[in-house]
């Protein structure tokens, strides 16, 4: 029998962002127009008001990847699983 896989996912809160999008040496529009969405939704993360979810959270990961920026990736369970 299988183990269940997990799946690598970074929270991405509203410091982590920042200093991705700093590190990118990007304003909130350069970031924004990147990530195909608002100046003003990053500016929202930036604030801890809303936090990036799926497609968004995603490609924040590869951006940061791809950039080398080190952040700590979370395993969290597939949403099938229980933790």
């Amino acid at each position: 029998m299988d183990k269940p896989r997990r799946v690598r996912r970074v929270q991405w809160d509203s410091d982590r962002i920042q200093d991705l999008r700093r590190h990118l040496g990007l304003t909130q529009r350069e970031l924004a127009e990147r990530l195909g969405t608002r100046q003003q939704t990053i500016s929202e993360w930036e604030t801890g008001m809303y936090r990036p979810r799926g497609a968004s959270a995603t490609l924040l990961s590869i951006i940061a990847e791809r950039a080398k920026f080190k952040y700590q990736a979370s395993i969290s369970p597939k949403p099938t699983e229980r933790p």
